[in-house]
């Protein structure tokens, strides 16, 4: 599966590839040299910074146009030929990139709110940062979203 390092500028499109499955680095203090190194550890780099022309190949690099995030995220699966699988959507947190793994639902208590608690049986935890995710109404949107734009 394809890895990604997103400029600085579009970290709205860095969560919806998260959310996708795909491993996409991205921090508000990643520029410069340090963004370019990405491209060597194998990454594709995603910015709408032009001063990056020439500075790695083209194979590695990928201009974003458009400020929508939709329209940013439908460029790059469309550019890049990806496939993303229905498998890996949500697998990834989207603060941090790390993977997500399911966990008893006793573990989130007194983590996440009450309420969330007691209505949900289903939760995730972030292996690197241990935020705690659950199946609330904003999976249902996003799922919704990426439908509409995958064409499902």
């Amino acid at each position: 599966m394809m890895r990604f390092a997103v400029d600085r500028m579009l970290g709205r499109l860095a969560k919806w590839l998260r959310l996708l499955g795909y491993d996409a680095k991205y921090s508000n203090n990643l520029s410069g040299e340090l963004f370019l190194a990405l491209a060597e550890e194998g990454r594709i780099l995603l910015t709408k910074n032009t001063w990056m022309k020439g500075k790695v190949t083209p194979d590695r690099l990928v201009f974003i146009r458009d400020n929508d995030p939709m329209v940013q995220l439908d460029e790059v699966i469309r550019l890049l030929g990806l496939k993303p699988e229905p498998r890996s959507f949500f697998t990834r947190c989207t603060l941090c990139n790390g993977l997500l793994e399911s966990i008893e639902s006793y573990n989130a208590y007194g983590i996440v709110p009450d309420y969330v608690w007691t209505a949900h049986d289903r939760f995730s935890r972030c292996m690197d940062c241990g935020k705690i995710y659950w199946p609330g109404s904003h999976l249902e949107r996003s799922r919704k979203e990426i439908n509409r734009l995958l064409g499902v």
